[in-house]
């Protein structure tokens, strides 16, 4: 007595199909993580390059401090030169009442930018502001409360630190601190901003 095949459902076919479509979403799961691990890399690295490059507006500010203070070129009073405000150049001679929003693009309109507002060869823009931190603007430097300036000796300290009678004038020079903000707009709209303090 022979017997009649069973009919086939399909049941295999069915796990098969499913195990598929599951492994496909796994597939492209990994791609979009792997993606993402792509552009967060790239992001990361663009900003520590950003932030390396935020050096040149620290060095190109102290270059003009110095250069001002040296008074280069004609004969002139170099702290009386940075007594005076020069937005074109991006100076203050006084900080700011409050401190701003360093990542405003409204706080750099009198920024200088270097190598004329055009990118370097990375797609990075610098600009800087420099600000004597002066209470006041307009002072010099050896006026009264400033609280922007260092008390230096000559050499070293000529007194015990006492204030008794008869005690050693304490005798020096002055220091003016000056901070130099640095801004790096980048290639993916990274903005670094970096602050420098110097004494001059």
């Amino acid at each position: 007595m022979r017997h009649s095949p069973k009919r086939q459902h399909g049941i295999v076919l069915l796990i098969a199909l499913t195990v598929l479509v599951a492994m496909s979403l796994a597939g492209v799961a990994l791609m979009r993580s792997v993606d993402n691990t792509v552009v967060i890399a790239g992001n990361i690295s663009f900003k520590q390059a950003s932030l390396q490059v935020s050096d040149r507006g620290g060095r190109d500010g102290l270059a003009w401090l110095s250069v001002k203070y040296a008074c280069n070129p004609g004969p002139c009073n170099g702290a009386t030169v940075l007594s005076n405000d020069d937005p074109s150049n991006g100076y203050y001679s006084a900080r700011p009442p409050s401190e701003p929003d360093w990542f405003d693009s409204a706080t750099w309109a009198s920024a200088y930018t270097t190598n004329g507002g055009l990118p370097d060869a990375s797609g990075n823009t610098v600009r800087y502001l420099v600000h004597r931190m002066c209470a006041l603007p307009g002072l010099l430097e050896n006026e009264a409360n400033q609280s922007c300036s260092k008390y230096f000796p000559p050499s070293q300290r000529v007194d015990s630190n006492s204030r008794a009678v008869g005690q050693t004038a304490y005798q020096g020079f002055f220091q003016m601190y000056y901070r130099i903000t640095t801004r790096v707009d980048g290639p993916r709209n990274n903005v670094t901003v970096t602050q420098t303090a110097v004494l001059l």
